[in-house]
């Protein structure tokens, strides 16, 4: 401590005192506990957290508080969003916890400080309270499909992508109870054949190496509504998998590759999706028809005479991917791929009949109708395609009906409130009239 912090915490009376919990024990972030909090639990790294702090200079003078501005302040712990002192003091509190953190420059703002407010090599105090935590949402799109609590910090920054060779140690639990335990070495994109749930892939790509996580898995990521009878695993279950990523080598990015790579490997990988396709796998199937796509869709190298070869292979690839996610019931994903595979073969009669297949699944009867008209006007012998535009002129004449009888009983509606209100009018007008009668009358 300095003569100058001496001094200052003489001058204001602030006791230096509360836990080192600094690793190195240099007493650079002292905690002091105000007010306990509830429960055993405390936040993990990656957690999101919610609190409210007041911060002062050691002379007291005020520089920032979120409860001045009336709203909570949230960030996720351990990943360097805020100051270290916070990211250590707040991973020590549990909820409705109350503490004093007096942070030394080097883990609050340095020799920079921050103005003009916060003067260089400045000790800080904080009081700070912790309402609530919650795990890091790894999902795209933010779902709240798979949520995950770091135990472990792993190492480095870079994490396992599609393909890649992995080792890790797993435990999967349902209510309580564990139903998967095991040691595994496989390629991300093999783990259906191994009984993992695709939430589990999910999960290994976002860690790092050697780090150790809970992850909890919404259905969808899961077993889903089915479950899974080998592990007694019920519909609709919410799993915890707890996962260590012990080491992983990842698969060669697009850019790592020359164009004969790409090649190679894209009719290795088709071979491999079509195998997982007979087997009825086929989420496994279109990870691996994804790659083709990945690795030949902005291609612009190849060799002479190579160019029809891998424009084969990603037309077999989106056709393939469209037939995957048929399957998979997801029809406006099978739309996008057919519309890819037009784009390279604008009559493939798979592609419009697929397309059309997609679009009845959507709803959108007139549309599915004129792509299984143009295969009949290229194709004439697919019966299949005729089949299907019955069905399709039976479910638009179906939905011609329904709006029939729903205008015509709007109408009706329509028709008698303008007259109820023509009635009420007139009663309105008639009573006036009487009264005056009378009136004339006497």
């Amino acid at each position: 401590m300095t003569a100058e912090e001496v001094t200052n915490e003489e001058q204001n009376n602030i006791p230096m005192e509360g836990e080192d919990i600094t690793q190195k024990k240099d007493g650079g972030v002292l905690k002091l506990v105000k007010q306990e909090g509830t429960g055993t639990e405390l936040p993990m790294t990656g957690d999101k957290v919610f609190v409210h702090y007041v911060g002062t200079l050691l002379d007291g003078t005020p520089f920032d508080s979120s409860r001045e501005r009336g709203e909570k302040f949230s960030f996720e712990l351990g990943k360097g969003q805020v100051i270290k002192a916070w990211d250590l003091g707040v991973a020590t509190m549990k909820v409705g916890e109350i503490s004093q953190l007096i942070c030394k420059p080097e883990y609050a703002y340095g020799t920079a400080g921050s103005p003009p407010k916060i003067p260089p090599n400045a000790t800080l105090v904080f009081q700070v309270e912790l309402f609530e935590f919650r795990g890091e949402d790894i999902t795209e799109g933010e779902d709240g499909g798979i949520i995950r609590r770091i135990i472990t910090k792993g190492e480095g920054y870079t994490k396992p992508n599609e393909g890649a060779a992995v080792e890790v140690c797993l435990e999967g639990s349902c209510e309580g109870k564990v139903f998967d335990k095991r040691e595994l070495k496989f390629e991300l994109g093999d783990g259906e054949s191994l009984g993992l749930p695709s939430g589990v892939e999910k999960a290994l790509t976002a860690m790092e190496k050697g780090e150790e996580s809970l992850f909890f898995i919404k259905p969808k990521y899961g077993y889903g509504n089915t479950g899974n009878s080998k592990y007694n695993i019920p519909g609709e279950a919410t799993l915890q998998y707890k996962l260590k990523l012990t080491t992983f080598e990842k698969a060669k990015e697009s850019w790592e590759m020359n164009s004969a790579e790409k090649l190679e490997q894209s009719i290795i990988v088709k071979e491999k999706g079509t195998q997982y396709f007979k087997e009825g796998k086929y989420r496994q199937a279109s990870v691996q028809y994804k790659r083709i796509v990945s690795w030949l869709e902005n291609e612009s190298s190849l060799p002479e005479g190579e160019e029809q070869k891998a424009q084969a292979l990603r037309l077999a690839a989106h056709l393939n991917l469209a037939m995957c996610f048929l399957k998979l019931q997801e029809p406006s994903s099978t739309f996008n791929n057919c519309d890819k595979a037009l784009e390279l073969d604008e009559t493939n009669e798979k592609a419009l009949f697929r397309r059309g297949e997609a679009l009845f699944a959507m709803k959108e009867f007139d549309r599915a109708r004129a792509d299984f008209q143009r295969v009949i006007q290229l194709y004439p012998s697919n019966k299949a395609a005729k089949s299907q535009v019955a069905l399709c002129q039976k479910q638009v004449k179906e939905q011609h009906e329904k709006d029939k009888r729903l205008y015509a009983n709007m109408f009706q509606k329509f028709a008698e409130r303008d007259a109820k209100e023509e009635a009420d009018k007139g009663m309105e007008n008639g009573g006036g009239m009487e009264v005056e009668e009378s009136g004339g009358q006497e």
